[in-house]
């Protein structure tokens, strides 16, 4: 049975995987792997001359771009699928010199990315830092008897990267007065109020906070008269 029309590629050379077992019709060697079809009979690489090249297979398509860039001579490799009745790209084959530079350009790029994701990295953590600092002596300006470890914790709490958090919002980042105080209450709900517990007993979330309000209130009053008492 003769093979499928292979696809046309112009300026592209085409090396066939097989699907049934062929030998070469030049050196009768086989059965073969790949092949290279001449005038519709099957060719090793070696008598169509290109046997010195190495087999990329898909899938990395930087370094299949790179390895074709640097290769002289270079071949597409399909193979036939029944089901769709049609080639498909398995890969190339290429010289193997021209890989292993590929291959040293790919890496060059990931360290590149590397120390480029790691500079950032550290650009963060600087950058957020700074805004957790800010963070924290807008609470102790707004609640100067708070305690100042308190506050610390209260703005690294609420400014995590990621975390959704009322310090992440727009309205965190700006440090408007609002999103600073709700930061500070939802940390006086949870450490100051036996509001978690209310939760885990099952009251409902609005009733718990209805129920805790008052306590919430009393040590926001406190850190504010505290700071007023001391500029008295």
């Amino acid at each position: 049975m003769a093979l499928p029309a292979t696809p046309r590629t112009p300026g592209r050379l085409v090396v066939v995987q097989p699907l049934k077992r062929r030998r070469c019709a030049g050196c009768r060697r086989g059965p073969l792997s790949l092949l290279m079809l001449e005038d519709g009979a099957p060719r090793c690489l070696h008598c169509a001359d290109l046997g010195h090249l190495v087999f990329l297979p898909r899938g990395d398509t930087a370094l299949t771009r790179r390895a074709r860039e640097e290769s002289t001579l270079s071949a597409v490799v399909v193979r036939f699928n029944r089901r769709r009745s049609r080639y498909e790209r398995q890969g190339v084959l290429v010289e193997e010199a021209a890989l292993a530079r590929a291959e040293a350009r790919c890496l060059a790029d990931a360290e590149a990315r590397r120390r480029r994701r790691a500079r950032d990295g550290r650009l963060r953590v600087a950058e957020d830092e700074r805004f957790a600092a800010a963070f924290a002596a807008e609470i102790l300006r707004l609640f100067p008897g708070c305690p100042a470890e308190r506050a610390r914790a209260v703005a690294a709490h609420a400014s995590v990267r990621g975390s959704g958090r009322v310090g992440r919002s727009a309205a965190g980042r700006a440090l408007t007065e609002g999103a600073v105080i709700s930061a500070v209450v939802a940390a006086v709900r949870h450490v100051d109020t036996p509001y978690d517990q209310l939760l885990m007993s099952g009251v409902p979330r609005y009733e718990a906070r209805r129920r805790i309000a008052a306590a919430v209130e009393s040590v926001l009053r406190g850190w504010q008269e505290a700071g007023e008492e001391d500029t008295g």
